[in-house]
């Protein structure tokens, strides 16, 4: 057994999820390939052979487990819903939209679970009840926040999502030892210089390699006037959440691998909400090691991937927003794209004052939106089916038929509800799930540049092509458009 298959082996062993859709395992005693999350017994060493996909496997004669079901990809096969739980729990904690109560019983609803068999999953997936993972969160934040920001106590407390000063205070002493004051003091003794004014600092960690620069082209081409500005190294856009508005300002740290928020103080009351967001923009949580290491199996990836390490599938600060912008970019350049969509937000978007010349309006809202005409949106240049196309994204999103902040548990089921919408058609909606629902596995097969950079493929052949890159095929798509001109499609 080679050193790879030694590897495989073990997390076979372990079930190692972080390994899902990397490998298949044939077993020789049954004739079966798996999933190396597959709950049945291990097999022995001398009875697996391991495969890079569900084609391989079933061509060297073996067929796919009914337990596991390899022809699904990673984290939507019923096998994967208390890991599918967890997750969405996490996510919706760092989005700041997670109450212990209500939280719960969302969550069990869209699972049919009850909320006490919720807790059961979340203690045996995370080590933790929710309530203590809850608690973690808000703890971290506030450290963060004490070390790094001179925000009054009374208000950063608050911003961590406690509910009063006194329960900030008791669970911080008791957690970490020490009064919230005491590390203000040692931090404030520590650090060489502060932020003053009206703005705070703070740092989000990824794991390098980071194609920051590249990232940076990627959202620069695609940025609205008034809403985002890309310039000297930096992001910077308005913020509008539930009733708190503001402007933020995202850098690379120059020692750290981090990038620095900047962010108004008018934003910290739904400072969670920010920072999770900041995250999905920036594929903060992705494993660049994992998945190049994976896509560079493929010969047609593999220069591509050299080439641009660190590569992230830039996400969405609002997905409405990003829903828009992807309607108007169906069959048109970026350029163009880009310019249309700066004059629906003119006239759709709310103004606001900042210190920032260039960030002047706010994302239009799709409750606004959903009211509008379809003749108001056409006159600023939009043919007539778009508009339609915005205004039925609008109502979808407003009356809550479809969720387009955050991640989708049956993602698949998402993009077929987002498909159905009026003049939405499949690459718009894999198209939105890649950035907006941050699936990392969509694939807009009928994109002209994937196509094209594939060496001219049909939209079968592409997707027949697609499926060794799961699952991770949202960052195999991002490799391929640089492959070509960077005037691909949205």
């Amino acid at each position: 057994m080679d050193p790879n298959e030694r590897s495989f082996y073990k997390a076979l062993s372990a079930r190692d999820s972080r390994f899902d859709g990397v490998f298949f395992v044939g077993v020789t005693s049954t004739d079966v390939y798996c999933r190396p999350i597959c709950p049945a017994r291990t097999p022995k060493k001398s009875n697996c052979r391991f495969f890079q996909s569900p084609q391989e496997a079933e061509q060297a004669g073996f067929r796919p487990c009914l337990r596991c079901r390899p022809e699904l990809a990673p984290g939507n096969a019923p096998v994967d819903d208390a890991q599918r739980i967890a997750q969405l729990i996490v996510q919706r904690l760092e989005e700041g939209s997670f109450d212990e109560k209500a939280g719960l019983e969302e969550i069990a609803d869209q699972f049919e679970l009850s909320s006490r068999q919720i807790r059961r999953i979340v203690q045996k997936e995370l080590g933790v009840p929710p309530i203590q993972l809850l608690l973690t969160r808000r703890l971290l934040l506030a450290k963060q926040l004490l070390t790094e920001t001179r925000l009054p106590v009374t208000e950063l407390a608050f911003a961590s999502g406690f509910s009063s000063l006194r329960r900030f205070n008791d669970a911080f002493t008791t957690r970490y030892g020490m009064a919230p004051t005491r590390l203000r003091r040692k931090a404030a003794e520590d650090r060489t210089s502060i932020v003053e004014g009206q703005t705070s600092t703070l740092q989000l960690a990824y794991r390098p390699p980071y194609d920051w620069d590249g990232l940076l082209a990627f959202l620069n081409a695609r940025a609205l006037k008034g809403i985002e500005h890309v310039a000297d190294g930096s992001y910077a856009r308005t913020v509008r959440l539930g009733d708190a508005k503001g402007w933020i300002r995202i850098t690379q740290a120059q020692k750290k691998h981090a990038l620095m928020v900047e962010f108004t103080h008018s934003l910290t009351p739904v400072l969670p909400a920010l920072l999770g967001r900041v995250r999905a923009l920036f594929d903060l949580n992705a494993r660049p090691d994992v998945i190049a290491g994976h896509l560079r199996n493929d010969p047609r990836l593999k220069p591509a991937i050299k080439a641009n390490p660190g590569l992230r599938v830039p996400g969405a600060f609002d997905g409405f927003e990003l829903g828009v912008r992807a309607i108007l970019g169906q069959q048109i350049t970026v350029k163009a794209a880009t310019t249309i969509a700066s004059r629906f937000v003119d006239a759709f978007g709310e103004p606001i004052v900042t210190t920032q010349a260039e960030l002047n309006r706010l994302t239009p809202a799709a409750s606004r939106v959903a009211e509008a005409s379809v003749d108001s949106i056409a006159r600023h240049g939009i043919i007539a089916a778009r508009a339609r196309s915005i205004i039925a994204l609008a109502k979808a999103d407003t009356s809550g038929d479809l969720q387009l902040d955050g991640g989708h548990d049956q993602p698949d089921e998402a993009i077929r509800r987002l498909a159905g919408l009026p003049g939405v058609g499949p690459w718009t909606a894999h198209y939105i799930a890649m950035r907006a629902f941050r699936w990392p596995d969509a694939f807009p097969k009928e994109d002209i540049a994937v196509r094209n950079n594939l060496g001219g493929v049909t939209a079968k052949e592409a997707e027949a092509l697609s499926q060794s890159w799961r699952p991770w095929r949202s960052y195999a798509v991002m490799h391929i458009w640089r492959m070509g001109s960077p005037a691909s499609r949205a």
